[in-house]
């Protein structure tokens, strides 16, 4: 039987509020076992991005990374965010050690081909180091992953956090019986916005395409529930999205139901 391994990404939206930081952290120290923490940050990288007088521009909830913000997002995500969210994890007593993909080759990725979007400096993930990953673990380290990678060859590549927690999902999965939650600023998936009550308590890929089609999933949410079936897909057992103070509710993703045909 397989070692279960808990893998929660947090937003920059969660990271950014004091209330909501903590509440993630508390409810990440007291998970038992095999666990990693993968963070954003996006919000604070923007504001920092103002302040420097780099323009900020996002297509479909993702980020175009150019020479001077692949500088902001390394500094921002690698720096700041990582160091103190480990920093509080320790106070916690949770032994943390944050890193980038960069760090230990843990997360080789390749620049995203300029084709419909030139997205600039943002990397397509390819390799995940489990056998890295397996040591920190098995030391009784806890990873907290920025959301960064790198090529082998020098530099350094903005990744989608969400894309980042999915990838190591998949690629842990040959390891461990592994549940990936994705924590927003929201309960759940919300058939209505206005409504945190709204939650949609399970989603399939049908469920998915209908609900991008009618307008219900946007933006930011359509890329995080692409990485949720795709980790399904790859054989992680479940993935929740959720908020911060409720790790044990929110939305499950599941495959599409089997037909009888």
């Amino acid at each position: 039987m397989k070692e279960t391994l808990n893998i929660i990404k947090v937003g920059g939206p969660v990271v950014e509020e004091e209330s909501s930081l903590q509440s993630l952290l508390m409810s990440f120290s007291r998970i038992r076992g095999n666990k990693i923490l993968v963070h954003g940050g996006g919000k604070i990288a923007t504001a920092l991005a103002d302040r420097l007088g780099i323009e900020t521009q996002m297509i479909s909830g993702r980020r175009i990374t150019s020479a001077e913000m692949l500088k902001v997002v390394t500094m921002v995500y690698g720096g700041l965010v990582n160091k103190n969210v480990v920093a509080r994890l320790q106070a916690l007593g949770v032994n943390a050690v944050g890193l980038t993909g960069a760090d230990m080759n843990l997360i080789l990725s390749v620049k995203r081909p300029a084709e419909l979007v030139n997205f600039g400096f943002v990397g397509d993930v390819k390799y995940v180091n489990v056998k890295a990953l397996e040591h920190l673990i098995a030391a009784g380290a806890v990873p907290v992953l920025a959301p960064l990678t790198h090529d082998k060859e020098g530099n350094m590549l903005n990744t989608n956090a969400d894309t980042i927690a999915s990838s190591v999902a998949q690629a842990m999965a040959s390891r461990f019986d592994v549940t990936l939650t994705f924590c927003s600023s929201t309960p759940g998936v919300l058939r209505d916005m206005s409504d945190p009550s709204s939650v949609i308590p399970v989603i399939t890929k049908n469920d998915f395409e209908a609900l991008v089609g009618s307008g219900v999933i946007s933006e930011g949410m359509i890329p995080k529930l692409q990485n949720a079936f795709d980790a399904i897909a790859a054989g992680v057992s479940k993935v929740v999205i959720t908020s911060p103070s409720a790790l044990s509710g929110g939305t499950s993703v599941q495959a599409n139901p089997e037909s009888d045909d």
